[in-house]
Formats: structure tokens, sequence, C-alpha cells
């Protein structure tokens, strides 16, 4: 399995009146996790949108397991444990200072042609760069 950490800490702005992050935020702490393991693999998403391909989100699903709060730090943790197809599959998990899972999420993306608008096959470079990790 590909595992790739990213250190973040919660802004307040990110919190609602309560103190903890606003729902909808947690999108965006899984994007930053999947763009930064994209980038440590040799593949920012620029390099990807250079040469044609496009990753829309296909689903999103998030379990809340306890409240991330204003000014924590948190590990995004991210994880591939499939090969990639038309599709590829991440999972995340938002991990506290004391090492507690606070949150498990999974998105699938689908790899589209920036030119036609219609899906196709992973790139071939970096079906092989996950290859080492994902190899049974």
């Amino acid at each position: 399995m590909f595992t790739h950490d990213t250190v973040l800490r919660i802004r307040y702005g990110e919190t609602d009146q309560m103190g903890q992050m606003y729902y909808g935020r947690y999108a965006e702490l899984f994007e930053v996790g999947r763009v930064e393991a994209l980038r440590s693999l040799g593949f920012p998403y620029r390099r990807l949108e250079e040469e044609g391909v496009l990753l829309p989100v296909r689903d999103l699903h998030v379990s809340y397991i306890r409240p991330v709060r204003y000014d924590d730090q948190v590990i995004v943790r991210t994880m591939i444990s499939d090969p990639p197809t038309a599709r590829i599959r991440f999972r995340y998990e938002l991990i506290g200072a004391e090492g507690e899972l606070l949150t498990e999420g999974e998105t699938t993306l689908v790899f589209v042609d920036r030119e036609s608008k219609r899906p196709r096959r992973a790139p071939a470079e970096l079906v092989a760069a996950l290859a080492p990790y994902l190899a049974g």
C-alpha cells in the first residue's frame, strides 16, 4: 500500500461557532493530502493537467469519529491500495497529536481526457510509480 503523511494545523476560519472544524472543510484537507501524495510520486496536478489529464472527484465519503478543533495539528494520512485504472481510490485518516484517529474518508477520482472530456486510462508512468507499493 502507498502511504503519504501531510501535517497541517487547523486555522480559525476553518472552524464553526463550536470551535470544531466545519464539516465541509474535511474534503479540503483530503484534497491537500491527495495533491501532496501525488506530488511525492512525481505527479503534481500541474504535470497531469499539462499532459491533458483531469481528475474530477466521483465519490466522497467521510466518517467523523472525533472532532477536529481550532489550532489542532493533524496528520492527513493518504493511502492508495489498488492500482489505478480509469479510476483511482484514495483513503484518508486524520490523526491527532496523540495518535488518535479523528476522521476516516475516501474519494474516488476518474481520469478524464482534457480535450474530449471522456474517461481514459491512468497515465502509464503513474501506474509504474505506484507499482512497487501495490505489488501483492
